[in-house]
């Protein structure tokens, strides 16, 4: 069965936020009121950003977002698939690749031509869903990959 992705509510914004600082801000100072506040600006503004969930059993399994631009961007692209986080309990089952496709089908319906992504452990993943390596480079001392996508609905 397909996951089924959605946009995230108001009653989600916590349960995201908590997959998101598991994910990506774990050891970092970033608080759960710093991300919840993030989403809620990122849900009022034109719905071009948006954010997408995937529930199983009526909870957030997975979250992912198209933004105009990264927290701390070493490329100046705009739009970004960002903070793809699915639960390590529902890992393996679609679910990313789920979301992936919908924020591509969203930013195609957009008109967006290209569409990009940082990741270092994700690129086969990405590289399976037709992403393709534009450049290798250092961010923080850690090694990063810039891939980019052609979006299709």
């Amino acid at each position: 069965m397909q996951p089924i992705t959605e946009p995230t509510r108001e009653r989600d914004i916590e349960a995201v936020a908590s997959l998101r600082l598991v994910a990506f801000f774990e050891g970092s100072e970033r608080s759960l009121a710093d991300d919840v506040a993030d989403l809620r600006k990122l849900l009022a503004g034109d719905r071009f950003e948006t954010a997408l969930i995937v529930r199983v059993g009526g909870v957030p399994a997975g979250t992912c977002l198209l933004v105009r631009s990264e927290r701390e961007p070493a490329h100046d692209l705009t739009p970004w698939l960002a903070g793809l986080a699915v639960a390590p309990e529902h890992q393996r089952r679609g679910i990313g690749t789920a979301l992936a496709r919908a924020i591509e089908a969203h930013a195609a319906s957009a008109d967006v031509s290209e569409l990009y992504v940082y990741t270092w452990q994700a690129r086969d993943f990405y590289a399976t869903l037709g992403w393709v390596a534009v450049e290798e480079f250092e961010q923080d001392g850690a090694p990063m990959l810039l891939m980019s996508r052609r979006p299709r609905l």
